[in-house]
């Protein structure tokens, strides 16, 4: 079929920024399929998307990808690490040529030199590490001063660990070693709005100042392609806009409240006691905010005490991780349009043993590998649980209800 690009993303929501790096990166790798992996409802900084899945896979198609796929639940709200791994073994899976991403420096040579020291982890960097860690500051930061002092050249690396684009982008630099795969990266760098910032320019906007304008009802007509607008403005029309934890918090407190501290140190992420101090603050407190502002700490971002709060909200403990984390991936495809089919059916005569989910219903019905179902089962609980949200029907087991979209 020629020339096939991953793009991995969550498209929450696609702006103006997302749309001129697939532009930049189908130019760049002159492919003619772009193929994109895009987290579910619940997302990797511990939040759920502004709107759900099919939504934003909508958005995707009608801005230049032809077939979305989902990354499973237990990679898209997991950390950097496990994010990257999950979306390059499905990629990889799929035999994609190349894969492109944003990043702050714009220079894939600089992050595959720290890509390299992360992958083969030299004895000097670990020593480094372990010393930094010692100081009880977070592990980003740990590492982040203990890269600098290894390759001993503040000039070319400073900030690379300190913006998150440039994290992920390694991380997916490091999938690609470990997997041993042949996909080809291309970053672009990011233009205009920062990732996470609030401010606007020239048209671009990051997505969390997108949500930020539409949570105070103003105008985001600008930073947003007019198909993404009109698809995002009608799901605001109906209710299925979730902003923040907010909507969940009284179950993600009666979940930690029910929960014994032994159970809550079962969950990712929590180790050193963080356990004992979530169960204090969840009997504290009635609020996800309050909480998460009397766990976090120097050594516990923000960010991941909300990936804890989401562990326990979706049931998946460090045990589910281990038994899920390594196995092959299935492709459950979110929507497609006609270079998508034929993108499926080729990959499906080259590799007939790739799991291909476009009905959740037959699926569940013929497939006999309990380690996917039970993966595919927390995609679907991630969707009953993000759609409690909604004011007005219950909209329960849409994954099972829900079709393809086409374009």
């Amino acid at each position: 079929m020629g020339n096939s690009l991953g793009i991995i993303a969550e498209y929450n929501p696609f702006h103006n920024g997302h749309k001129y790096q697939l532009e930049q990166s189908k130019s760049i790798s002159n492919a003619d399929t772009v193929v994109c992996i895009m987290s579910g409802n619940f997302t990797q900084r511990g939040m759920p998307a502004i709107t759900d899945k099919w939504s934003r896979a909508q958005m995707a198609l009608a801005n230049g990808v032809d077939i979305v796929i989902e990354l499973p639940t237990i990679y898209s709200v997991a950390s950097a690490e496990s994010f990257a791994y999950g979306s390059i073994k499905i990629l990889d899976s799929l035999g994609v040529e190349s894969v492109a991403f944003g990043s702050e420096c714009g220079n894939i040579d600089i992050l595959q030199e720290i890509a390299n020291v992360l992958y083969e982890e030299p004895k000097e960097y670990v020593t480094l590490l372990k010393h930094e860690l010692s100081k009880g500051i977070s592990f980003p930061k740990a590492r982040e001063n203990a890269i600098l002092i290894y390759l001993n050249d503040i000039r070319r690396y400073a900030n690379i660990l300190s913006n998150p684009n440039n994290i992920l982008g390694i991380e997916y630099l490091k999938a690609i070693m470990e997997l041993d795969s042949s996909i080809f990266p291309i970053t672009i760098e990011r233009i205009e709005a920062s990732h996470n910032s609030l401010n606007t320019s020239n048209n671009f906007a990051s997505s969390t100042a997108i949500r930020d304008i539409i949570l105070k009802e103003k105008d985001f007509t600008p930073y947003m392609p007019e198909e993404s607008y009109a698809i995002l403005n009608n799901c605001i029309k109906f209710g299925k806009i979730i902003n923040g934890l907010a909507p969940f918090e009284k179950e993600i407190i009666y979940i930690l409240r029910r929960m014994s501290t032994a159970e809550i140190a079962k969950l990712p992420d929590v180790s050193e006691g963080l356990e004992n101090k979530i169960k204090e603050a969840a009997n504290e407190c009635n609020t996800v905010k309050e909480l998460i502002n009397i766990v976090k700490s120097k050594r516990y971002t923000e960010t991941r005490i909300q990936r804890v709060l989401i562990y326990a909200l979706l049931g998946i403990t460090k045990q589910k991780i281990t038994e899920l984390y390594k196995i092959n991936p299935y492709v459950r495809v979110l929507g497609m349009n006609k270079k998508g089919k034929e993108f499926v059916s080729l990959t499906k005569y080259n590799n007939p043993k790739l799991q291909f989910i476009t009905s959740v219903k037959d699926f569940m019905e013929e497939n006999k590998n309990k380690q996917l179902t039970d993966m595919l089962l927390l995609d679907i609980l991630a969707t009953n649980i993000y759609t409690l949200s909604y004011d007005n029907e219950p909209y329960a087991n849409l994954d099972y209800t829900k079709k393809l979209v086409i374009m």
